[in-house]
């Protein structure tokens, strides 16, 4: 009753040094990249205030229409309008 494909165990016997569940989460998050925060913009003057909340909202325009379907984006593209007191949008 051999499937193609399917590989075979050899040796069933339990290994020297067992390893728990615990230790390869550790292992795996030590192992992990740090990902780079994202630059602090500074912001001068009203003008370069709007031309930032422009660019935001188009990234988040453009996840949107990239995945409709991901409620994560609408999410955070709320959360974004929100916080700039933005509720007609």
């Amino acid at each position: 009753m051999s499937r193609p494909g399917v590989g075979q165990v050899k040796n069933r016997a339990p290994a020297s040094i067992q390893i728990s569940a615990e230790q390869l989460l550790r292992e795996a998050s030590e192992r992990q990249e740090q990902h780079a925060a994202e630059p602090v913009t500074k912001i001068h003057d009203a003008e370069e205030y709007q031309s930032f909340l422009k660019q935001r909202r188009k990234n988040f325009e453009d996840n949107i229409r990239y995945r409709r379907e991901h409620m994560g984006n609408w999410v955070k593209y709320s959360r974004f309008e929100e916080e700039n007191k933005e509720f007609e949008r």
